[in-house]
């Protein structure tokens, strides 16, 4: 059992138990661990150094879906009201304390203000930021001028209008060749939170490209996922990492999990599942789940499974602090990464500017003025 870095108030009511496996693996693949869970508030970043976990928290307002950007330049999240744009800083890491042990570092720059639309999972695709719009049924894109809360850009063959209704619980999207290329939703709904009496059965993806289903069946489905050319998802109402088959719609179970699945990340042949707890009934209530695991079975954590045989290879799960995971990304390369910024509420201790402003006798470049209006 450890206990997580004491780097911010409340840290210390985290509690968690790990496989010995789990440090050992973080630092074989040379990578840390991004997880959000909206139901703490807390965007957690898993480190190994030493076959020793260590766990970094830091305060949002309901963080849900996460992202970073292919060149580890951005990490993006999703909260409440806004969504956080963070800076990868490598110049600031070897500085920070103590000297010379940090490798990566985070630092918040931009905030955009969308409204509560329940973003469920993001994705940096050519610098652009990409969202699950589940409250309106959407997929969108952010404003770079800030003129708009979002800019839908594809909803779902059976929605016929943009309504800010929870029609299908569109909640996941696949990426490939630098595109959305699949979506997951709850159901083939048009009417307000129409999914909720199917959500055991109504699951389904949908490919973006042709306005296709894939496949049915799925119990409340997330995480769509393409990995070296293979599609998997998580079955969430069972417990499930699948891989399906992209022509026939076919699922494979891979792994049967204890716990409710939702975030997925791949490396190599290992994926990283994030399993919560059944909360509320109204919602939850019926899942396949509870009828194969009780309630003394049931996890919270992350799983680490070999996509090769199926096999549970390494675990790290909560007894304290939070009952549900929502969004996994991992960190390669960075295998002591921080977030700054974001102590105490405050800004104060982190500025940046470009490199050559700081230079002794530094010509700082004018900008022209803007013509009036």
């Amino acid at each position: 059992m450890t206990s997580p870095d004491a780097s911010e108030p409340g840290a210390a009511a985290f509690r968690y138990v790990h496989s010995p496996q789990f440090p050992a693996l973080l630092e074989q693949l040379r990578l840390s661990l991004a997880v959000t869970t909206y139901q703490a508030g807390k965007l957690m970043i898993v480190r190994s150094a030493g076959n020793k976990l260590s766990m970094l928290l830091r305060s949002f307002e309901r963080p849900m879906g996460l992202a970073v950007s292919e060149d580890l330049d951005r990490m993006v999240i999703g909260t409440r009201r806004m969504v956080w744009t963070l800076r990868s800083a490598p110049e600031i890491a070897p500085q920070l304390e103590p000297v010379g042990r940090h490798d990566g570092c985070f630092v918040p720059r931009l905030a955009h203000v969308t409204g509560d639309m329940h973003g469920h999972e993001i994705a940096v695709i050519n610098r652009e930021i990409w969202l699950v719009n589940t409250q309106f049924s959407c997929l969108c894109v952010l404003d770079d001028e800030g003129d708009w809360s979002f800019e839908p850009q594809w909803k779902p063959p059976f929605i016929d209008r943009l309504a800010g209704e929870d029609r299908c619980h569109l909640n996941g999207m696949a990426i490939e060749d630098d595109r959305v290329r699949y979506v997951t939703a709850m159901g083939e709904t048009n009417e307000p939170h129409g999914w909720r009496p199917g959500k055991t059965t109504g699951g389904v993806i949908v490919d973006v490209a042709t306005n296709e289903i894939v496949t049915r069946g799925l119990c409340m489905p997330h995480s769509p996922r393409v990995h070296q050319g293979q599609l998997y998802v998580l079955d969430s109402g069972h417990g499930h990492l699948c891989r399906v088959d992209r022509a026939s719609g076919e699922r494979t179970t891979v792994a049967a999990l204890p716990g409710y699945a939702r975030g997925l990340a791949f490396c190599d042949r290992f994926a990283f599942v994030g399993l919560s707890l059944i909360r509320e009934k109204d919602i939850f209530g019926g899942m396949p789940i509870a009828a194969q695991y009780d309630e003394t079975q049931r996890k919270c954590g992350v799983c680490v499974v070999d996509l090769s045989t199926g096999g549970l290879v390494a675990f790290l799960y909560f007894e304290a602090g939070t009952a549900e995971i929502f969004d996994i990304q991992l960190l390669p390369g960075m295998r002591w990464p921080t977030v700054v910024g974001f102590q105490d509420e405050t800004l104060d201790g982190i500025m940046i500017a470009p490199p050559g402003a700081w230079l002794p006798g530094a010509q700082l470049p004018v900008r022209p003025a803007r013509p009036a209006p």
